[in-house]
């Protein structure tokens, strides 16, 4: 099918199928993290980024593919997640001002606007690393450059796009050794790649949307009613939302391409050891599914082996909830501005209650709910920064992957905001110490970014798969001890693999260990820990705090 004219309408499907090609395959670019730790979030974060500028663009009235893609990219940045989500929101960024007032595009102009979005990209990150979504971004959009020479159709042009991203990506281990050595691809490229693929069927209309079902059946509709939203608004916290996509699939049984004969109880059982809210209602022609799951593709994929697929619907509940939390945070917004501001606002980004109460007890004034696996998006710090109604604000994202996206928000945040670049809680709250109230807001971020030097960072976690990273070798399940961004010790025990790494961690003027007590570690065992290192050195100091952080058992301090 040629398309010498993307309208308003095409480019509309490029983006919702583009979300939704990224979304269904989340996990597996979760799964392409370069440490094997229960953490890869860039899957996450880009589906939910891209899914808040799709979110955008779906709710957009605008006749004009220029306008919608503003549409996108003002949707994608204050829904970042990540540095992933970051950089994906500065390529769509780039790509929007070059389409800025056409009503249509030829295959001339979304060349130009995926070279522009390259460009801005590029320009948005400090050190630029080859190897990257970047890399991917920048030789897809040179194909699509060449192939423009020869072709008005823009179906071509986003076929030789596709073409490029995946060798791009192919060769990303060749850029980065740590990707070669682990036996990855580079994750932020694959889901660029996904997205782009989505672009192309979006505009071809080779492949039928899948998520473009709304249920007519009364029946589905009461019981998910009664199942799902209800359940969805009674969570506490987004991050505790289990099983994040609500999946519905209506299957004709026995229909063309079935490979398996339907049968109830068997069907029902598969389905229910994938997740939950699971609903399973079949006659002798049609089964109608609607379950809540972490793996919609899998769902899918399985209920084809039945029939073909007659409706298909996937909503990601998490971007549901948020929606739901808005409402409430503009109210807290709009309380705030009606009492008298504070003079600075001291924004800390941390998953723990224990964590936050000791960022409150160092001076922060505000903490935002996030860290390893649930980076908050822009839109949610700049939410954080205007709750915390102050005349400047410093923000501590504590993980280097929030640091873009605190300092987009920073942009457009109404009063003046630094950041301290700390990339871990043990940084963070070093920072904290060198804080003066009565200091300028640049000096203040002087002086706290000056000591993050002050403190070397431990965490402890498991292993999720075997692999070897600079030269360690790494089973499945081991524990690992991981020092200022590195995994430097394993070992088969938790209690071990901590000991060993606060060993790593300390030098001749050590003073104070400080161990927060996480999700998965014991009171018990961190004295035991704690007993094991002062027997070392018996001038050690340390303290022992309860943080209920996730993912980390044991996130260590040492200064």
């Amino acid at each position: 099918m040629e398309v010498t004219e993307i309208t308003a309408a095409k480019f509309q499907d490029m983006v919702r199928i583009g979300a939704h090609r990224l979304t269904k395959n989340a996990e597996f670019v979760n799964s392409l993290n370069v440490f094997p730790v229960p953490d890869g979030d860039t899957g996450t974060n880009m589906s939910l980024s891209f899914g808040s500028g799709a979110k955008a663009v779906n709710e957009s009235n605008a006749k004009s593919v220029g306008e919608l893609a503003q549409s996108l990219a003002k949707g994608l940045l204050m829904g970042a997640r990540g540095n992933s989500g970051v950089i994906t929101s500065q390529v769509f960024r780039g790509f929007a001002s070059s389409v800025a007032g056409k009503e249509v595009l030829t295959a001339q102009d979304l060349t130009a606007a995926l070279m522009s979005g390259v460009e801005t990209a590029y320009k948005a990150v400090m050190k630029p690393v080859e190897g990257t979504i970047l890399t991917v971004a920048r030789e897809a959009a040179r194909a699509a450059n060449k192939q423009s020479k020869e072709t008005t159709d823009a179906v071509v042009i986003l076929q030789a796009v596709v073409t490029a991203a995946k060798k791009a990506l192919a060769k990303t281990p060749d850029l980065l050794p740590v990707l070669k050595e682990v036996g990855v691809v580079d994750s932020g490229g694959q889901g660029l790649v996904f997205i782009y693929e989505g672009f192309l069927e979006g505009l071809s209309g080779d492949v039928v949307a899948d998520d473009t079902y709304q249920p007519d059946d009364s029946e589905m509709d009461e019981m998910v009613n009664a199942m799902h939203h209800q359940s969805v608004q009674s969570q506490l916290a987004t991050e505790d939302i289990t099983f994040g996509y609500c999946t519905e699939m209506m299957v004709g049984l026995g229909e063309a391409g079935a490979t398996a004969t339907f049968d109830y109880e068997a069907f029902r059982n598969h389905l229910d050891g994938i997740g939950d809210s699971l609903l399973v209602v079949n006659d002798d022609e049609v089964v109608k599914v609607h379950v809540h799951t972490e793996h919609p593709g899998t769902v899918l994929a399985y209920g084809r082996q039945y029939g073909s697929m007659l409706k298909i619907k996937i909503d990601n509940m998490r971007l549901q909830h948020e929606t739901i939390l808005e409402q409430d945070q503009a109210n807290e917004a709009e309380n705030a501005e009606n009492q008298e501001p504070v003079d600075y606002g001291i924004i800390a980004i941390a998953s723990g209650k224990g964590v936050g109460t000791l960022f409150k007890s160092l001076g922060a004034t505000t903490i935002l709910n996030g860290g390893q696996t649930m980076n908050p998006s822009t839109q949610d710090i700049v939410d954080a920064i205007t709750a915390a109604n102050a005349k400047k604000a410093i923000i501590l994202p504590n993980n280097g992957n929030i640091i873009l996206a605190a300092q987009e928000a920073a942009k457009v945040a109404d009063i003046p905001v630094e950041i301290v670049p700390s990339k871990t809680i043990s940084q963070g709250m070093t920072a904290l110490l060198s804080f003066n109230p009565d200091n300028s807001l640049t000096d203040n971020q002087e002086q706290m970014t000056a000591g993050l030097n002050d403190v070397v960072s431990g965490q402890v976690t498991q292993s999720i798969r075997d692999t070897t990273i600079d030269g360690l070798a790494i089973k499945r399940d081991d524990y690992m001890g991981i020092i200022d961004g590195k995994i430097k010790v394993t070992d088969t025990t938790r209690a071990q693999a901590t000991i060993n790494m606060i060993k790593a961690m300390l030098n001749e003027d050590s003073e104070i260990v400080t161990i927060l007590i996480g999700e998965g570690g014991t009171r018990q065992e961190a004295q035991t820990i704690a007993d094991a290192v002062m027997a070392a050195d018996d001038e050690l100091e340390v303290e022992l705090h309860d943080g209920g952080q996730p993912v980390y058992p044991y996130l260590v301090s040492v200064e």
